[in-house]
């Protein structure tokens, strides 16, 4: 056996020793990816999910987390859903970057094909990148879920109606739903669908003639209410509308009647003081007008002096007649006296 002496190795050029540097780093990087994605890369082996180990380390690059979309492709492989769809992990990757829950997208894909429901990878991509949970509507689709109406989180109230004799009806109603895959995109939500039950529970409730109709036969009201197809252009499908509770309110119609009166009342009182000011103005008037005449009599009283005085220069008035003159006045004093006191004297 040869032994290179050790002054041999030592002596080698510089650039060999900078090769074998090169190549040891070479190797240890391949190593420390390997050893990152040996995992992965053993479960792709195992599994026949088609993604090599450069596709893992170019994940990395891309700026994709290979382990959802390893784990994704595995669940789409063993439950066959790369027979039934053209599911690669490219596609899987491509559906990442737009921002979509890839392992929600296969979940959902699977339970549909265990449900024999209609759904495709177009289509379930579509709804998870809409902002649906589309898992969760396949699951709706087999299992149907209640809505209560009103929504208890957002109001704690009734649906409030009245009948055609004016007594108010306090209701709530359960609504049965089904998820329509197919209206699911651009569809109108739970809020929708409370509101259109809430309106027509109200509406159907307003149409009855006797709210004791509707205490006997609160199932007339579902039916009229689901027979309107409340579900157009939503992405559900009711299966049923029940009323869950309806409790008797006030007399509407009284409280109506009695706040008109009392409004004609304040009408009617308004209008009496309207007319009460108009006489008092007029009284006012009339007495302006009573103390405009008295003056009027008072300045011509001041006049008679004059007159008697102009009739005695002219000669046309005697001592006698003056005098005679003065008896008829005080005559009639006399008489305006006895008349104001006669009634007093006699009560």
């Amino acid at each position: 056996m040869n032994i290179i002496p050790t002054s041999v190795i030592f002596a080698q050029s510089p650039a060999s020793w900078a090769g074998i540097v090169i190549i040891l780093l070479f190797v240890i990087i391949f190593l420390a990816i390997f050893a990152q994605f040996a995992s992965l890369w053993l479960q792709c082996k195992m599994t026949n999910a088609g993604i090599g180990l450069l596709d893992l380390i170019t994940m990395r690059f891309r700026k994709v987390n290979p382990t959802v979309i390893v784990r994704s492709m595995i669940m789409a492989v063993q439950a066959g859903l790369t027979k039934i769809f053209p599911i690669t992990h490219s596609k899987l990757e491509a559906h990442y970057l737009a921002g979509g829950n890839v392992p929600n997208v296969i979940r959902a894909l699977i339970a549909a094909q265990r449900a024999e429901i209609d759904l495709n990878w177009e289509t379930a991509q579509a709804i998870d990148l809409a902002g649906r949970d589309v898992l969760d509507a396949v699951r709706t689709s087999v299992y149907p879920k209640v809505i209560d109406c009103p929504d208890p989180k957002r109001s704690a109230g009734t649906l409030d109606a009245v009948a055609g004799d004016g007594i108010q009806l306090c209701a709530r109603g359960r609504v049965t739903v089904r998820t329509n895959l197919a209206q699911l995109i651009g569809g109108a939500t739970e809020e929708t669908v409370i509101a259109r039950v809430g309106q027509g529970i109200v509406q159907a409730i307003g149409s009855t003639d006797s709210y004791k109709g509707v205490l006997e036969n609160p199932d007339n009201i579902s039916k009229i209410v689901l027979g309107q197809g409340l579900e157009g252009n939503t992405a559900y499908e009711i299966v049923s509308i029940d009323i869950a509770d309806i409790d008797v309110g006030e007399n509407i119609g009284a409280r109506l009647q009695a706040d008109q009166a009392e409004a004609d009342m304040r009408v009617a009182q308004a209008k009496a003081e309207q007319l009460r000011a108009d006489q008092t103005a007029r009284e006012q008037e009339m007495i302006a007008r009573i103390q405009q005449n008295r003056a009027k009599v008072v300045l011509a009283e001041a006049q008679v002096p004059k007159a008697v005085a102009e009739a005695f220069a002219s000669g046309k008035l005697g001592l006698l007649d003056y005098y005679e003159l003065k008896n008829v006045q005080a005559d009639t004093s006399m008489r305006q006296s006895i008349a104001g006191a006669g009634p007093a004297g006699g009560d």
